[in-house]
């Protein structure tokens, strides 16, 4: 497995990893009873996920980045769905009242969080 990490190695280019994985391919095919497990190195979309090698432009990103991404798409998308007028009065009116009430709710948290940690506590 350390050795399709290396695939996508930033510091090589596409071609190099393309000569790397045709070489893994060929290994990998002597050991039958990995089969299932390594099938997808045979897969002709690992060669496309290759090509981003070569792109300078495209900074790496992390599992928390990508994870972050997922979860604004998502609540675009929950937001986008909503279609009718009915529905877009109450959403506005869901967002307004979320707006009015974010400052009391930071207040209480701030009063809670100082309450658990003992600052508001008298010295005996």
């Amino acid at each position: 497995m350390d050795e399709v990490y290396r695939l996508f190695d930033r510091r090589c280019r596409t071609a190099t990893a393309l000569r790397k994985l045709a070489k893994l391919r060929a290994r990998v095919r002597r050991f039958k009873r990995l089969g299932k497990a390594l099938d997808k190195l045979q897969s002709p979309t690992l060669d496309k996920a290759l090509l981003f090698l070569d792109d300078e432009l495209l900074g790496a990103t992390s599992n928390a980045v990508e994870r972050g991404n997922r979860r604004f798409r998502k609540a675009q998308k929950s937001i986008y769905s909503v279609r009718t007028a009915q529905q877009l009065r109450r959403r506005l009116a869901l967002d307004l009242h979320r707006e009015q009430r974010a400052a009391r709710r930071a207040k209480t948290l701030k009063s809670l969080h100082r309450a658990r940690s003992g600052h508001d506590s008298q010295p005996p």
